[in-house]
């Protein structure tokens, strides 16, 4: 994938922007195959997904070099050349906080994306803060001010109106002169790695996400459970996630999270017992009951050991090296403009955390691709630190 410098161009004022359509599929195909084989296309989504299960897209839109469109989702999904635009490993697409749209991206028309950088994720590798918002960037950067009023615009309706046209194109427009200048500046730090490498974890993350058998390991507090009691639950989550994608329902609206928590814990074996579990509504007894039902008779009848139990919480002296462990990292950064969350996120560094200090190798997290590079300093207090855990 190249990540080579985008061309310099004018910035315009979002009023200035002209909205401009491509209308058919064909269109759109051309255009793709008409665009520079190696420059950045910005990308960019709008969507609704406040009563459905799958988000609903509202509208794409996508710029390179001094072009930008709006391209409604009809025709964004007629087209095979945006599909494989989407999967293209060597097709640079610039995204701004990328896990919405790659998600919508995935579930709407079944691509994985590749090729893909966030820009969010830039602007942390430079300095510019972690998660800041796209608008608080483009006024620091460019010193252009964007009225987000129209962020919760209902995209599905039409016409839209030239405001929404003119915010939405802006979404795209303004990505491109921004990863220029973050570009720039990761090239002179030798972070352009990092930002790549960061990208691709989160696309894959994202993918992992969306697995119905390993739901059950995002449950709050579920690590309470016993194995037999988490088997429950690693059913009921992969049961629940079926139904909410064939009823297109969010989870709250067909079974809450705290629900198959509560009935995976007491395991109830008749209507009645499920009813009376703290909480539980009526109307998911009266809908799901004989479903649930049959997935707690089956289980205990034919009990089956669970590959991933979930990790409790660090103990006391867990957390105690855990933060000897940051302070080192801290260290490493002391001269870095790269926080120490995004070196090492604290969930994802607590799920190696335990089983390191009892192997006696640091995480593998720690030790793997851009971030061996940055630790390599204090590696040797790493390992000294893991090996007596």
């Amino acid at each position: 994938m190249s990540t080579l410098t985008p061309p310099k161009a004018a910035i315009p004022q979002p009023e200035e922007l002209d909205p401009v359509w491509l209308e058919t599929p064909q269109a759109l195909d051309d255009w793709l195959a008409a665009i520079p084989p190696h420059g950045p296309v910005a990308l960019d989504s709008e969507f609704e997904r406040s009563t459905t299960f799958f988000a609903r897209p509202g509208l794409v839109q996508i710029a390179c070099g001094d072009q930008a469109y709006l391209i409604e989702p009809t025709v964004a999904a007629s087209s095979q050349g945006f599909r494989r635009f989407l999967a293209d490993p060597d097709r640079c697409k610039l995204l701004y906080a990328l896990s919405e749209d790659v998600e919508l991206f995935r579930e709407w028309l079944a691509v994985d994306v590749k090729g893909a950088l966030d820009v969010q994720l830039a602007a942390a590798l430079a300095g510019e803060g972690l998660s800041v918002g796209f608008a608080r960037l483009v006024s620091r950067l460019l010193g252009i001010d964007l009225d987000k009023g129209l962020t919760r615009s209902d995209w599905l309706a039409r016409p839209l109106s030239q405001p929404q046209q003119q915010y939405a194109l802006a979404d795209v427009v303004y990505l491109l002169p921004l990863y220029q200048q973050l570009h720039e500046r990761l090239a002179v730090s030798a972070q352009l790695e990092a930002l790549q490498e960061e990208s691709e974890r989160f696309c894959a993350d994202l993918a992992e996400l969306g697995n119905p058998e390993t739901y059950y390991l995002r449950v709050r507090n579920g690590w309470f459970l016993s194995p037999t009691q988490q088997a429950l639950l690693q059913r009921l989550c992969s049961w629940r996630e079926q139904r909410c994608r064939e009823l297109d329902r969010p989870r709250g609206r067909v079974v809450a999270d705290k629900l198959l928590l509560g009935i995976a814990e007491k395991q109830p074996r008749n209507a009645t017992a499920l009813g009376r579990l703290p909480e539980m509504p009526p109307v998911v007894v009266r809908k799901h009951g004989d479903a649930i039902l049959t997935l707690v008779e089956d289980t205990l009848e034919h009990p089956s050991a669970i590959v991933d139990l979930i990790a409790p919480p660090l103990s006391r002296e867990e957390q105690r090296s855990y933060k000897q462990v940051k302070e080192l990292l801290e260290k490493a950064l002391v001269d870095s403009p790269v926080p120490v969350e995004l070196l090492a996120p604290r969930r994802k560094l607590e799920a190696q955390f335990r089983d390191s200090l009892n192997s006696g190798q640091v995480p593998q997290l720690l030790t793997s691709g851009w971030r061996s590079t940055w630790l390599g300093p204090v590696m040797p207090q790493l390992e000294d630190l893991f090996s007596h855990g």
